[in-house]
């Protein structure tokens, strides 16, 4: 019978050690693909799919189709499951067993929730997180100290064409989209070819295409060139572009001018740099710009303090330490936190956690003032993996005691 063939193929040792096998095929290539396709683009492609289709293996496409993460995970558990309740026998003897599967089959549920977890960092003068995908957004104010935001994200850039929204009384046209870019200044004394457009700040500077980043520690600044379409008739192209809107990035680029143009012309050029850029339509006006992504809170974080301590004599980390003021006016709440290297906040379904700090003697002799990044991991399941080890642990407690003790008795 059919239903018995099933049951036969969902219970069978042989596709559990088959799923194992191609799990270990699949974290060894999508290790090697971090080289080429970074971290976070190896997980997406490999581990949060159901099918891989061709591989990038050291900068060479390879045709091969594997199963991926989600359909492996999905027949293991259902593997589990069915070998589980077919077999089962409720027996003191066998008690350990089971709560060593139920604890497996924890485990295997909880990497489905890890994989909605998002990780980002904290933007205080928004009470917002920052996340690693980017948007295109226009803002119009809507009254005294209120503004209505429509938020397109960047994959709809990616793909181009023409974008709308009812929310907007345009279209977008995207001309060209690059998800890592770089500016340069068109200096008047400089050999520089055309503009890319002839509004906003692609009048004094051109913006390249570049290399993706693939490292952590590196990070990709996109770059649009799009056109506004009103019914009346084009609004005109304009470069759109995180470079203007990512503070450490213009810091960054403030830098890089200042040895050679002084600190004056620099800041001049940065400034013509984070113009915002707007149109007008039925007298409303419309500022647009890309950003990373905002998750807003219904809560502040203040920092109060912000403590950065090294090795006497060097200048290697040694704790990383924020105070903060948590204010929730949802709940009444304000009271005084403390954040630090290996003791994060949890707060509101979220884990804060301190990740980045411009503080101390550095800071100082610079000029800066003291300023901390926290990184924000939402993790529903973040307790599961202890319960879930413990109960395999205790499973195997219980499974070895009764083993030992059976052994103990028959020798006496």
């Amino acid at each position: 019978m059919l239903v018995g063939r099933l049951i036969k193929i969902f219970t069978s040792l042989r596709l559990t050690v088959i799923l194992l096998a191609f799990a270990i095929i699949l974290v060894f290539i999508g290790t090697l693909a971090q080289v080429d396709e970074g971290l976070y683009n190896a997980q997406a492609r490999y581990f949060r799919q159901w099918i891989v289709l061709g591989l990038d293996l050291f900068g060479r496409k390879v045709p091969l189709i594997l199963p991926g993460g989600y359909l492996i995970g999905t027949l293991l558990l259902v593997n589990l499951l069915a070998a589980h309740i077919y077999r089962f026998q409720l027996s003191a003897k066998k008690i350990g067993i089971q709560i060593v599967h139920a604890g497996v089959i924890l485990r295997v549920i909880e990497q489905f929730f890890l994989a909605g977890a998002g990780a980002f960092d904290v933007d205080g003068r928004e009470n917002a997180a920052i996340h690693q995908y980017y948007e295109l957004i226009f803002t119009t104010p809507t009254g005294t100290n209120t503004a209505q935001v429509v938020s397109l994200p960047a994959s709809l850039l990616a793909r181009g064409g023409v974008i709308e929204n009812t929310n907007l009384p345009f279209s977008i046209r995207i001309a060209q989209y690059w998800k890592n870019s770089e500016p340069a200044f068109r200096a008047p004394m400089m050999q520089n070819g055309p503009p890319l457009t002839t509004s906003g700040i692609a009048t004094n500077f051109d913006f390249h295409q570049i290399a993706e980043a693939k490292s952590m520690d590196d990070k990709n600044v996109p770059t649009a060139l799009i056109e506004l379409d009103a019914p009346n008739g084009s609004l005109g192209q304009w470069v759109v572009s995180d470079w203007t809107d990512d503070d450490p990035m213009i810091e960054a680029l403030r830098d890089n001018y200042q040895p050679m143009l002084g600190p004056q012309m620099a800041q001049e050029i940065v400034k013509d740099l984070t113009q915002p850029q707007s149109v007008s339509v039925d007298g409303k006006p419309y500022t647009f710009a890309i950003r990373p992504e905002r998750t807003r809170f219904p809560f502040s974080l203040t920092l109060l303090k912000a403590t950065h301590t090294v090795y006497e004599g060097t200048d290697i980390p040694k704790d990383f330490r924020s105070r903060v003021q948590l204010q929730n006016p949802q709940t009444g709440e304000n009271r005084e936190v403390e954040i630090s290297m290996n003791h994060p906040l949890r707060y509101a379904g979220l884990t804060f956690y301190q990740y980045q700090m411009d503080a101390g003697q550095a800071a100082a002799q610079a000029g800066r003032p003291p300023s901390s990044v926290l990184q924000v991991v939402h993790n529903p399941s973040w307790l599961t993996p202890y319960f879930g080890c413990g109960m395999v642990a205790a499973g195997l407690v219980i499974q070895f005691m009764f083993h030992l003790v059976g052994f103990i008795a028959k020798k006496k």
